[in-house]
């Protein structure tokens, strides 16, 4: 039998920060909200990827950890009751005479006066370096994020990749692990100014070794066991990394998904919106965060946030037709309890 549909004001699709931050912004105007999420977790790439890593751009936060964030994303969020549908993803979208209604994967039927689109870059996984017999090193060995950095911690590490996570991670690293080896294709990394900047201060006190120019070959071991590393030159030259762990950072392959077929106006794989609202071609659904852009959009959590808060105020007319927004801050407002 099926279950009966769930009835609210606006259903959030994506429950990383931005999602979150959704969920108050809403709450504040008297909202309801159902979210979907395709892992099994709140928090998004935030908990997912990198939930030891630092943030150094929100406000107030001179530094926290991501998944810090989301714990006190959460917490602000809790007052107003979300209904959170986890590890299932949104598969349908139905227009209706009241606004939309939402099909999962796991059958779950939502209908919704709004939705909001926070899905971060939609459907995500590593890009896999292409390695001969890798996958029976991946989870013990080889991995391609790190959600606990103390695992490695006294172990030889190799990273492989050129960006901020391979930056990020190895500047990290080198106070936790007994070596930390980063191989790149060449001399000259991709990532912040600072990070590099500091990388190499690392190598210079010799903390870090910078392999380059090398790229992975093959790896040695057994029973999902590193031994060793190998890298090669393009002009052949060879290395062994005796190692125990391999991070490959070489970014991640990204898809839209079934959101591709809601006839929503994109621009490579991104939504387009209306900067003032964030709604999007199609009235009653917004995008906010990662996911949607527009001329000169910066990519920053402190930016979706603002767009979090714009969709709400939008979403309230449709929300609560022919009632007037009188708008009040929060430190005059309060916190309002969940009706």
């Amino acid at each position: 039998m099926t279950a009966a549909p769930h009835a609210t004001d606006v259903a959030i699709i994506g429950a990383g920060p931005v999602g979150l931050f959704a969920v108050f912004e809403c709450g504040m105007l008297k909202m309801r909200c159902h979210v979907v999420d395709t892992l099994d977790v709140v928090g998004g790439q935030c908990a997912a990827l990198y939930p030891e890593k630092p943030i150094y751009d929100i406000p107030g936060y001179p530094e926290v950890d991501a998944q810090d964030l989301i714990t006190k994303l959460s917490d602000q969020a809790a007052p107003f009751a979300p209904t959170f549908h986890l590890d299932q993803q949104v598969t349908g979208l139905e227009r209706r005479d009241d606004g939309w209604r939402l099909t999962t994967s796991a059958g779950t039927v939502i209908n919704a006066k709004a939705v909001i689109i926070a899905a971060g870059v939609g459907a995500f996984g590593p890009n896999r370096p292409p390695i001969d017999g890798i996958e029976a090193y991946e989870g013990t060995s080889v991995f391609y994020m790190v959600t606990a950095k103390d695992r490695f911690r006294g172990q030889r590490v190799v990273i492989a990749g050129g960006g901020d996570s391979a930056l990020d991670w190895a500047i990290i690293l080198a106070d936790i692990a007994a070596e930390v080896m980063v191989v790149h294709r060449r001399a000259k990394f991709r990532g912040a100014p600072e990070s590099v900047a500091r990388l190499h201060e690392l190598a210079d006190q010799g903390r870090v070794e910078l392999v380059v120019p090398y790229q992975l070959r093959d790896l040695e071991g057994g029973d999902g066991r590193l031994a060793a590393v190998n890298v090669a030159t393009l002009d052949g030259e060879t290395r062994r990394l005796e190692a125990d762990a391999l991070l490959a950072f070489f970014g991640l392959s990204m898809t839209l998904g079934p959101i591709a077929d809601w006839g929503l106006a994109l621009d490579h794989d991104h939504i387009r919106i209306d900067q003032a609202t964030s709604e999007t071609s199609l009235p009653g659904i917004f995008a906010i965060g990662d996911i949607a852009t527009y001329p000169e959009k910066l990519k920053l959590i402190l930016t979706g946030f603002a767009e979090a808060a714009q969709a709400a105020h939008a979403a309230y007319k449709l929300v609560h037709p022919g009632e007037v927004l009188h708008f009040e801050y929060s430190t005059t407002k309060g916190v309002p309890s969940a009706s």
